[in-house]
């Protein structure tokens, strides 16, 4: 078979049941990606191959590898495997895509729709039934070029982020996220850089700031304000523009940083909207979200 520059594109999309894989594959077909539901595993290189035969008539391919593979789902290594030649080979770029989401989440979402979780017998909860999934799931987790926490976004979110990812004209470009969040409800689970800045002084503190957040002119100027802070986002930057061209080149086309402080309020929402500004100055586009702004109360420490 003679080579292509232009590569097949292939997204393998798995993860937990309720985290949002059908929106995911909506988005994908939206931007012209072929999508296929619930293909045995033991079927994805014969897939391939057939794509591969049709000469680029099939460019972008989407499937869909989770729990309701049953047995099949045990040959997922040896699947990834065979991709992986299929990538040395330089005939197909493709990418394992997990989607992820908090147990909570997961059994509210079950219970709205009222739908059976895949693994629920008559006896199981469905709490039981996810923490099995999860477990089974693991290994594909840890394989996983990209984790998507979906905790927190509704399906028109969740599919503009897909878009944003995959669209053809964002193909060269590596995207970066930016996420603000409070330690104290927890680190985010799809990130790839954290950093705490919890030792910047504290608007908290402050009575007449205390009531605002990082996004109001009066916080974002208290945070700003300090040596310490100048002194900070000077050489965190730095870093990154050292970083970024690097992940590039090592092929990673998504990284998303996350900057917390004690309550997801004040300073990481500062450094946050000024970290995006930093990036964007130098040729990046950032976006931009801030994970718990408005969950924050503001009679406890932030």
């Amino acid at each position: 078979m003679e080579k292509d520059d232009r590569k097949i594109k292939i997204i393998i999309i798995t993860g937990m049941s309720g985290a949002g894989k059908s929106q995911v594959v909506n988005a994908l077909e939206d931007i012209g990606y072929f999508c296929v539901d619930n293909l045995p595993p033991n079927l994805f290189l014969k897939f391939v191959e057939g794509v591969l035969l049709s000469h680029g008539a099939i460019s972008r391919v989407a499937l869909v590898m989770d729990i309701r593979g049953g047995k099949f789902l045990e040959q997922s290594d040896e699947v990834l495997e065979g991709m992986k030649e299929a990538k040395i080979k330089e005939l197909v770029d493709f990418q394992l895509i997990f989607l992820d989401a908090a147990d909570e989440v997961l059994v509210r979402r079950f219970k709205e729709t009222r739908r059976k979780h895949p693994l629920a017998s008559v006896d199981d909860t469905i709490v039981e039934s996810i923490r099995e999934e999860r477990k089974r799931l693991e290994t594909l987790k840890g394989l996983a070029d990209m984790v998507i926490d979906t905790s927190t976004l509704t399906a028109r979110a969740l599919g503009s982020q897909i878009t944003e990812l995959f669209a053809e004209d964002q193909q060269e470009a590596m995207s970066i996220a930016i996420l603000t969040f409070g330690y104290k409800y927890g680190l985010p689970i799809d990130v790839d850089l954290v950093m705490d800045v919890r030792f910047l002084p504290n608007p908290h503190y402050v009575p007449e700031l205390k009531p605002l957040t990082g996004r109001d002119k009066p916080v974002y100027n208290f945070v700003m304000g300090y040596d310490v802070t100048k002194k900070f986002i000077r050489r965190y930057v730095s870093l990154l523009h050292f970083l970024l061209p690097n992940y590039k080149n090592e092929g990673k086309r998504h990284l998303t940083i996350a900057i917390g402080c004690t309550g997801g309020r004040h300073r990481s929402v500062a450094i946050g909207e000024v970290l995006a500004k930093r990036l964007s100055a130098g040729g990046y586009k950032p976006s931009l979200s801030h994970r718990d702004i408005r969950k924050a109360d503001i009679k406890e420490e932030s």
